[in-house]
């Protein structure tokens, strides 16, 4: 998942006036090693989205099919959230660093065997494997971040490593818009697709791009060797950049292995699952935060795998031109990072939460209404309610609990990152469907599928405004009779 979408720890001892180092000199180096993780995870996670829409027109197969892509993806995290946890707690951070760079290595050179089989499962068991090294990395960089100096600077410290995991993001972001995407001979052919048909300009896109679908499987099946020389072309386009940050991954892990880094510990004390699980399962305010984790990741996901389908599809881009979309909205989402982080000193973390939901549901409804750029426009714009739902559930979940319980209950929230590998699929079948009228209002399968995250964001907000609601009550003074 996005370092962007994780927790700041909140240090409640942290002391005004102290002047400790953000990171002490004797950390300095171990700190830009490890912070150089932010970096490449950001990276895995937003070149994939792309690749949803790409791998329908490589391998002509639907988009619920090709949706299977984030269903890897984020089922890796899921998959490997909570046995990652326990595995750091018995062995040094260092260890578990090495771990998730084996597995992410491991994961992308599997695009090697995957592209010359021509195989998309193959490409499915590779992401699938990269992610269980992201689980890794993730659960293992951030407390060791944490770990490295004073407990009053932890939060600056951590914030400071996260700042990196967007540059990954959007270097990411960058170049399948620039490399990838207009890379891919299916993008060329498109391209003459239009040009050999100028009464497709006087038409909806939603129609042109069915007709280009069409005219895609006919040239499968009337020449099969041009089509087949397509596809390899087009996987060792997917394949390069993969390859590429393996490669790097592997230098970064050989780094690690030679050098000493600082052990600051880590868990020796005995769990008990059983008694933790009751613990946290009897709590409604972490259960309900799991469930609104899940349903966030879930709207976060399909918002940015299936924008590009909502311009090529309903405004007539290029999947280049609807991939910049996104990272337009990576950039509003950044910004609102802060100017968010900024309001919630003076506003509840549940009464902003379901705010931000309101939002989020209202610009995913013009996204359905409205037509042309303005829908567009309102689907970029839902990353700005989107940028601090992930750290504020977060917080929310994990409020009160005791550090014991915390520390699995942790594990539960990234857990929750399961949401994004099923519900895009169940968008994906949306889209293969038929579309629907609402008062009077015609709407393509792209727009009705956006019910789905519209459903997320009203699951959100009721979760943000019963926590407000409960510990204003909380809160009342009680008078005496």
């Amino acid at each position: 998942m996005h370092s962007e979408d994780s927790p700041a720890i909140a240090d409640t001892e942290q002391s005004t006036g102290s002047k400790a180092a953000v990171v002490p000199s004797q950390y300095l180096f171990p700190f830009i090693l490890v912070t150089t993780l932010f970096a490449l995870w950001g990276f895995a996670n937003d070149i994939t989205n792309p690749l949803v829409r790409a791998f329908k027109e490589i391998f002509l197969i639907s988009n619920a099919q090709s949706s299977l892509v984030q269903w890897a993806f984020y089922g890796g995290y899921a998959t490997m959230a909570i046995p990652a946890a326990l595995v750091i707690r018995k062995v040094s951070y260092k260890s578990g660093i090495i771990i998730g760079l084996t597995l992410y290595a491991i994961g992308a050179l599997l695009t090697i065997p995957a592209s010359m089989m021509m195989d998309f499962n193959v490409f499915l068991v590779g992401f699938y494997v990269l992610t269980f090294g992201l689980a890794f990395l993730e659960t293992t960089a951030n407390p060791y971040i944490l770990s490295m100096g004073p407990r009053e600077t932890a939060t600056q410290r951590l914030n400071l490593a996260q700042a990196f995991n967007p540059m990954g993001s959007l270097t990411g972001m960058i170049v399948a818009s620039t490399f990838i995407l207009p890379g891919l001979q299916v993008a060329d052919f498109r391209a003459s697709e239009l040009a050999a048909h100028p009464e497709y300009a006087t038409m909806l896109p939603s129609e042109v791009d069915g007709l280009i679908t069409v005219a895609m499987e006919e040239h499968a099946v009337a020449e099969p060797e041009a089509r087949q020389a397509m596809m390899a072309h087009d996987l060792d386009v997917v394949k390069t950049p993969y390859v590429v940050i393996a490669f790097i991954v592997l230098a970064v892990l050989v780094l690690f292995v030679v050098t000493k880094l600082p052990d600051t510990g880590h868990e020796e004390e005995e769990i008990h699952i059983a008694v933790l699980m009751k613990n946290l399962l009897t709590n409604w305010q972490y259960v309900g935060g799991v469930i609104a984790q899940t349903f966030y990741v879930g709207a976060q996901i399909m918002c940015w795998t299936f924008v590009i389908h909502y311009g090529m599809t309903l405004v007539g881009l290029s999947a280049s031109q609807a991939q910049n979309a996104n990272i337009v909205a990576m950039i509003i989402f950044l910004v609102s990072r802060f100017i968010c982080t900024f309001i919630l000193k003076f506003m509840q973390p549940g009464l902003l939460l379901g705010i931000l939901a309101i939002g989020g549901g209202l610009l995913t409804a013009g996204a359905i209404f409205l037509q042309g750029m303005t829908g567009l426009y309102c689907l970029i714009g839902v990353s700005a309610c989107m940028s601090l739902m992930f750290p504020t559930i977060y917080g929310i979940a994990l409020n009160g609990l005791s550090p014991n319980d915390a520390k699995l209950g942790s594990a539960g929230l990234i857990f929750a990152i399961v949401g994004g590998a099923f519900m895009p699929r169940y968008q994906g079948a949306m889209i293969d469907g038929e579309g629907m009228t609402i008062a009077g209002q015609a709407l393509e399968s792209v727009r009705v599928s956006f019910f789905l995250p519209l459903i997320c964001f009203i699951v959100i907000a009721i979760f943000g405004f019963s926590v407000y609601l409960l510990r204003r009550k909380q809160a009342a003074p009680v008078i005496a009779s």
